[in-house]
């Protein structure tokens, strides 16, 4: 088992999330770490109901399998909660996530992220 880094990719519904998971993924394999995926769906979101989200999903679990990475899908009503309890839990020391049209509100999952977890490193991969 690699000693390296713990590397968290945080996807949507969306297959366009894959070229997250291969960041993360060259990321990994810089660093020799370990890369994990993670997608929270807000309580009462029937992604599995709407075959394109479900597709979409589906298509993410392989696109993880083939970087290595395990992916975990939890549903919250507090994404960034959520989000932030698995790093701590899991000892995770880089997130990656995509990059979002509002930053610099303050309630930006990536700000609230950078202000939750101050000693992980938060990698924004632009659109």
């Amino acid at each position: 088992m690699s000693r390296g880094p713990k590397i968290l990719v945080c996807v949507t519904r969306q297959k366009t999330c894959e070229r997250l998971i291969k960041n993360g993924q060259k990321l990994a394999v810089k660093a020799s770490g370990q890369l994990s995926v993670i997608h929270v769906a807000k309580i009462g979101v029937n992604f599995l109901g709407n075959p394109d989200e479900g597709e979409a999903l589906d298509y993410l679990f392989q696109i993880s399998k083939e970087a290595g990475a395990d992916m975990t899908v939890l549903r919250s009503e507090d994404v960034v909660d959520t989000i932030a309890e698995y790093a701590e839990k899991n000892h995770i020391s880089m997130i990656v996530l995509g990059e979002s049209p509002n930053y610099q509100s303050d309630t930006n999952i990536i700000r609230q992220l950078e202000q939750r977890l101050p000693s992980v490193d938060i990698k924004v991969i632009p659109a």
